[in-house]
């Protein structure tokens, strides 16, 4: 169990902050860089549920948890394991993907195929849900970059890549199953 008896611990006042296994790395660092960005990933999830109901709204309260776990995966990387470590680091699973993989084609199923590009909007939910895809793909290239130099678990970029996908049939069917969806219209401003 986590206490948090104190907030601020000035650790960080000189640029660095602690990963997971305690080792210190600048806050500019590509992993951490990662995991904020999943985190900042996880705040626009959490507008995202103010418009929300019923299943839409649990979803996203298991996705929310499942980004607080991807951000435990991520700060704590496997090749700086300690054999002191008195836990075992939280990791993303294949199942977790999977089960956005059900999802999907399952919201997919309601919706007509798209004959064009969609616009952010319609609702206030679908543009939430737009803002979170948009925010997710930056975690995923992120993970990736930081996945060239160092270790990083592939379900964490498989798990940001179907989340964004999810985010985006989400933002359909909070449009009235793509009914009020915003068409791109190529040129329309010229």
């Amino acid at each position: 169990m986590v206490v948090l008896s104190k907030i601020y611990t000035k650790t960080g006042d000189a640029g660095e902050t602690a990963l997971g296994n305690g080792a210190r790395v600048a806050k500019h660092s590509v992993r951490v860089s990662a995991y904020g960005t999943v985190d900042e990933t996880n705040a626009t999830v959490g507008l995202a549920r103010l418009h929300a109901i019923g299943d839409m709204a649990d979803a996203l309260k298991r996705i929310s948890n499942d980004l607080f776990d991807l951000g435990a995966d991520l700060c704590t990387p496997d090749r700086h394991l300690d054999a002191t470590l008195s836990y075992t680091p939280l990791r993303m699973i294949e199942g977790q993907v999977t089960r956005l993989e059900r999802e999907i084609d399952a919201m997919n199923e309601r919706l007509t195929p798209l004959r064009s590009f969609i616009l952010p909007g319609g609702s206030a939910l679908s543009a939430q849900l737009h803002l979170c895809r948009t925010v997710c793909r930056r975690a995923e290239r992120l993970v990736v970059e930081a996945a060239t130099m160092e270790d990083v678990n592939p379900e964490a970029v498989r798990y940001l890549n179907r989340l964004s996908d999810w985010f985006f049939v989400a933002g359909r069917i909070a449009n009235t199953d793509g009914k009020d969806d915003v068409l791109w219209v190529p040129g329309l401003t010229r």
